[in-house]
């Protein structure tokens, strides 16, 4: 039987696992970029799975050889500020009107990039430091932890009701099942380091890890049902076409070869016969 001691150190190793799977997906992602011509979506959820898995290295890091003030600073970076926000931003490019994704943009990028600033000059509170799990309570500058929530409602709004509310459009429609399921999956699988996130603010970190992981799945899962289509058979409606092609062929080669009054009219039918299929 494992002991409780083996079961949370299995639990604060999952981070590297999370950062494999994210590394991989990252791939997946370039890779179909790369095909479409780079589409602002893909590369910003691109970006978000790369930040995703910066955070879960940095855990595996501290993990692995232990925890230093500037790890925990990058760490605060890459999942507080960074977790969800890419994946929110390509879905706002994805869904709503370009000038508006634009906007977006150019207001949130400076606050992020400031407060990114902001994490990395703030003085340390030692006695919240722990030597083995990160955590956001060694900024004295509080103020930065209260401006994270904002963020996280931003990611909701559009990552979280995004899938929701594609889903259920799909669903309603009752076109394309497999998206409208997927979507359901994403939906699940960002709300899982949401919910990590906010026992990890209260102290319990190895909540996130496991959030963590379970979200990276379902958000891969989500997307694949979302690209996959079903085969469609290219013959449908093939041979009605060729049958009235070949029937006003036929029409042409019975066609007298000297001037008739009906000749005209006989072109004129076997065209019409082929103009209409």
């Amino acid at each position: 039987m494992p002991t409780s001691d083996s079961l949370h150190s299995l639990v604060l190793h999952l981070p590297i696992g999370t950062t494999a799977l994210s590394a991989i997906f990252l791939f997946v992602l370039l890779r179909r970029a790369a095909s479409r011509g780079f589409p602002p979506h893909l590369m910003w959820w691109a970006i978000g799975v790369f930040t995703y898995g910066l955070g879960t290295a940095l855990e595996s890091s501290i993990t692995l050889f232990g925890n230093s003030i500037p790890l925990n600073k990058a760490w605060y970076v890459a999942g507080a500020l960074l977790g969800g926000y890419p994946l929110a931003q390509g879905s706002v490019y994805l869904l709503t009107p370009r000038t508006f994704a634009r906007a977006t943009s150019l207001i949130t990028v400076p606050i992020i990039v400031a407060l990114s600033i902001a994490v990395a000059l703030s003085p340390v509170n030692m006695t919240a430091f722990h030597p083995e799990k990160p955590g956001g309570a060694i900024l004295v500058w509080t103020w930065i932890r209260w401006c994270t929530p904002f963020l996280n409602l931003y990611a909701v709004t559009f990552l979280i009701g995004g899938a929701v509310f594609s889903a259920v459009h799909y669903f309603v429609s009752g076109r394309r099942p497999r998206r409208a399921a997927g979507n359901v999956f994403i939906a699940l699988g960002a709300t899982m380091p949401g919910v990590g996130g906010g026992m990890a603010k209260a102290g319990v970190v190895e909540a996130l890890y496991i959030g963590e992981l379970i979200g990276i799945v379902f958000i891969w899962i989500g997307y694949a049902l979302c690209v996959s289509q079903p085969r469609i058979e290219p013959t449908l409606h093939i041979e009605p076409k060729m049958h009235a092609e070949e029937q006003a062929n036929e029409s042409l080669n019975k066609a007298p070869d000297h001037p008739q009054p009906s000749h005209a009219k006989g072109i004129g039918n076997a065209k019409r016969a082929i103009e209409g299929t």
